[in-house]
């Protein structure tokens, strides 16, 4: 691959990473509840990992590949269920329903990059951010399932 074109394509990368971060801690702002927060902190906090990874990716400093993990579950529901509005005194389901759509989103970015890629290196690494945000929005799907709805006495 073209050095400029493969420098554009992470450097594209990164700054979405920012932007996640950003729209993360931002989010932590408009929310109360504190086990939401710490899912929020969590998800800025990778993120920030991410930008890390790609920056010294950029510089050359990339070293093999990482360790290889379980495939990720798609729930799809970020798919299914409209996004709330982001505001102040979301509950704690729309949070975390807030934060699947972001997931979603930036995996489908992910794989639309990866998609323009030829085989190699950077497709690989392109595809594996994929699959990391997709296991983000494993997460946060699965505490909006749990929170929205949550199991009762009854069964």
């Amino acid at each position: 691959m073209d050095k400029i074109l493969m420098k554009t394509v992470i450097e594209r990368a990164i700054k979405n990473e920012e932007d996640a971060y950003l729209f993360y801690t931002n989010l932590l702002n408009l929310v109360d509840d504190p086990v939401a927060k710490k899912t929020l902190s969590f998800l800025a906090a990778e993120e920030l990992k991410h930008k890390e990874f790609l920056v010294r990716f950029l510089e050359g400093s990339y070293t093999s590949k990482g360790t290889p993990m379980d495939a990720p579950v798609d729930y799809q529901v970020a798919q299914y269920v409209s996004m709330p509005d982001v505001k102040k005194d979301m509950s704690t389901s729309e949070v975390y329903l807030v934060a699947a759509h972001r997931e979603w989103n930036a995996h489908q970015f992910y794989l639309g990059l990866a998609e323009i890629q030829p085989e190699g290196e950077i497709r690989s690494l392109l595809l594996e951010f994929a699959a990391q945000e997709l296991r983000h929005k494993e997460k946060v799907e699965y505490l909006y399932s749990n929170t929205a709805f949550p199991q009762t006495a009854g069964g």
